[in-house]
């Protein structure tokens, strides 16, 4: 083991200045605003305030699937929250998202506005708002929110578990990472069996419950994320979970939807912020670069 075994827990906990490893500047034990900071609003009913972290691309996928299938009141206008830099501790912020995580929804398009925060709760949200990607028959929309609650379940083990653990932690501790090792993959053993008897998550049609996971375990498929934590879960065993993870990143709307708020890649594949559909071929930080250096 290379883990530390003579740590006692105290009586009573503190917590101690830099001993949480890469997030440490915005890690506290309280909740609520830092700082008086208003957020932007522009000129759609939607108004978006996130980041492309797995969470935030689940909701930027679901707006640009909407659009893609003709739904012009889902055009949004999306703002670039930089957790690393407390954005999210800012008071308008957290207005809208008392936990001050990303993504937070505001929709202006009726009498009053209506904030919606947290990622599950966003795609059923617009789900339901606009009749789209999740099932009308009963049992087909019930398996469909059974997959859309698993991820919302199974996704902090992969997450704050695993990816923490993994690649994250300031001490590597083989007990941490063997035991989220063994979920993840028991969670990637979930889903592939589940996709050998399916084509998408719900059944037989695409919807919200493939728009929550992908952006966490098609990105792990992919060795998008932690490293190479795909070659360290050997992820080439789940066929089935990979054929779905290819079909569903071949989507127009999933590769649009993957760039917006994005700020790490290639910069051609990051838009800072998203305002118009037309964004995409005029605002990407390649061209924005290329803008600047004339």
């Amino acid at each position: 083991m290379t883990d530390e075994t003579d740590y006692v827990p105290p009586q009573v906990w503190t917590p101690k200045q830099g001993n949480g490893g890469r997030f440490a500047n915005i890690n506290r034990p309280v909740s609520g605003a830092t700082h008086d900071k208003e957020l932007p609003v522009g000129r759609h009913p939607l108004q978006l305030y996130s980041l492309a972290t797995p969470n935030g691309v689940k909701v930027t996928v679901m707006l640009e699937e909407l659009l893609a299938a003709g739904h012009a009141g889902a055009e949004y206008d999306a703002w670039l929250i930089r957790i690393n830099e407390g954005d999210q501790f800012g008071s308008g912020f957290v207005g809208v998202n008392p936990n001050s995580k990303i993504p937070a929804l505001m929709d202006r398009s009726g009498p009053e506005p209506v904030r919606v925060f947290e990622s599950g709760a966003i795609l059923l949200y617009l789900a339901e708002k606009f009749g789209a990607f999740l099932p009308k028959d009963a049992k087909a929309r019930t398996e469909a929110l059974c997959w859309l609650f698993w991820q919302m379940g199974s996704g902090p083990y992969l997450g704050g578990g695993f990816g923490h653990f993994y690649a994250y932690a300031p001490t590597k501790i083989e007990y941490a990472i063997d035991r989220f090792a063994m979920e993840a993959k028991r969670q990637l053993d979930v889903l592939d069996k589940r996709l050998a008897e399916v084509e998408y998550l719900g059944g037989a049609e695409y919807s919200i419950a493939d728009m929550a996971v992908w952006p966490w375990y098609g990105a792990l498929m992919q060795g998008a994320m932690y490293g190479d934590s795909a070659t360290f879960l050997q992820v080439e065993e789940y066929r089935n979970l990979k054929r779905w993870t290819d079909a569903i990143a071949a989507r127009p709307a999933v590769k649009r939807g993957r760039m917006v708020n994005r700020v790490m890649g290639e910069p051609s594949s990051q838009l800072h912020e998203r305002h118009d559909a037309g964004d995409f071929d005029t605002k990407t930080q390649d061209k924005v670069g290329a803008e600047s250096a004339t």
